[in-house]
């Protein structure tokens, strides 16, 4: 199941008890469907829930009986009312006249603090879409209408979010692309489980990277020492070879010495294995010289 699809089912079972949030979760639902018009009203979902929640907000608020049709596929769910009575008596319930030139949002079908958030949840349910948190961080309304979507985008800001818009495939489509927008939207919509659900993952990557950010740094600090140590193994190996150590002085010989016993260690590090412990600089000097030494030979 996808993160998309628990988002819905949430935003389903927290169904609204007061009668004017029912009227906005099912004006969003209804306004953003597939149709919208005076001859024909036609709700679709991927959400089988979703549909019948649509069927019985529509009996239950404007006494029109409809039925749920699923697809040959099984894969999506259609809410048809094609009966102009009844099309005509749920656009006058939500104050929509024939004279309208372009589909807007109704603003005077809000009645308290709630409605707007259950409208905005009505309309994820028709038209929205959240991609999973471990993938990518996407939430979007996709819009048929222009005008519908730039009064979207002024609900949208009314509820102190900052939605991007942009134009896909001939629909308008409002989105958030940062984590903490989503999360904001999601808890406004009513799905706090998801948006805690996100949180929880969003914290796994957060860790996750910062691991492996950190192993491959000291991958790569492993790396820049075993490359610098490398001339200077060469040219203890090479004085071995053809002096023996003991050719060397007694400190550039314990260096020599120290440094083959631990190839990996940086400059700092195995200053600090002597006794008393070098400095950085010290033991870089005494290297420098002992390379000096083998390129002399």
């Amino acid at each position: 199941m996808s993160f998309s699809t628990n988002v819905k089912n949430e935003l389903i079972a927290n169904e609204p008890e007061k009668l004017c949030c029912k009227k906005s979760l099912l004006y969003g639902m209804t306004l953003f469907s597939k149709e919208f018009s005076f001859e024909r009203i036609s709700f679709q979902s991927e959400n089988e829930g979703t549909a019948k929640l649509f069927k019985s907000l529509m009996a239950e608020l404007c006494n029109v009986k409809c039925c749920v049709k699923t697809s040959p596929s099984g894969k999506s769910f259609t809410v048809d009312i094609d009966n102009t009575s009844a099309c005509s008596k749920i656009m006058a319930y939500f104050g929509h006249s024939q004279s309208e030139t372009s589909l807007k949002i109704n603003f005077s079908n809000f009645s308290c603090n709630s409605c707007n958030n259950l409208f905005l949840a009505g309309v994820f349910l028709a038209c929205g879409s959240v991609s999973s948190p471990e993938k990518d961080y996407h939430l979007e309304f996709s819009v048929a209408y222009l005008n519908l979507s730039k009064s979207l985008l002024t609900l949208i800001r009314e509820l102190e979010l900052e939605p991007k818009a942009t134009k896909r495939k001939g629909y308008n489509i409002i989105y958030f692309k940062d984590s903490e927008a989503i999360e904001d939207c999601l808890y406004i919509m009513g799905a706090s489980s998801s948006m805690f659900d996100m949180m929880n993952i969003k914290i796994v990557k957060e860790i996750r990277n910062t691991a492996n950010r950190k192993a491959n740094c000291e991958t790569a600090n492993i790396e820049k020492t075993v490359k610098a140590a490398s001339p200077q193994l060469a040219a203890i190996m090479k004085i071995k070879k053809k002096k023996g150590l003991a050719s060397l002085s007694p400190t550039l010989r314990e260096m020599a010495e120290k440094r083959l016993e631990n190839p990996d260690l940086s400059l700092s590090e195995l200053a600090e294995l002597f006794n008393p412990p070098l400095s950085r600089s010290g033991a870089n000097h005494r290297l420098k010289r002992i390379v000096e030494i083998a390129e002399e030979l």
